[in-house]
């Protein structure tokens, strides 16, 4: 069983940024996708963004123009780079990687806090 372990979360002023990272503990095909997920207090999970093995890309609306998703596909990693943070993207951040038919692999999430 592959696990997924996030890091780069924590707390930043409004307008700030953070670089969450997601490494898988064994090989991820570039046949599946790779996204963020995020949930926040009394809400549903929700995606960020997803990225394809060869490259592309989709982010939710709320997102798109401030966080930029990216995969290395060498490394069994994917990355989220978030710019011009606002109080409303705190949330618990997850990294996914859509497997289906099988079933998902899913990190166990990294807190982000945007908060002055």
């Amino acid at each position: 069983q592959v696990q997924l372990v996030e890091s780069g979360g924590g707390l930043v002023q409004p307008g700030g940024s953070l670089r969450l990272s997601c490494a898988a503990s064994g090989r991820i095909s570039s046949i599946y996708n790779m996204g963020w997920y995020r949930q926040a207090p009394g809400k549903q999970r929700e995606l960020v963004a997803v990225i394809t093995g060869g490259g592309r890309t989709n982010y939710a609306t709320s997102v798109k123009g401030r966080f930029t998703i990216s995969r290395d596909n060498a490394k069994n990693t994917v990355y989220l780079q978030m710019n011009s943070l606002k109080p409303e993207d705190t949330a618990v951040y997850y990294c996914n990687v859509d497997r289906a038919p099988l079933n998902d692999y899913w990190g166990q999430g990294t807190q982000v806090t945007v908060s002055s």
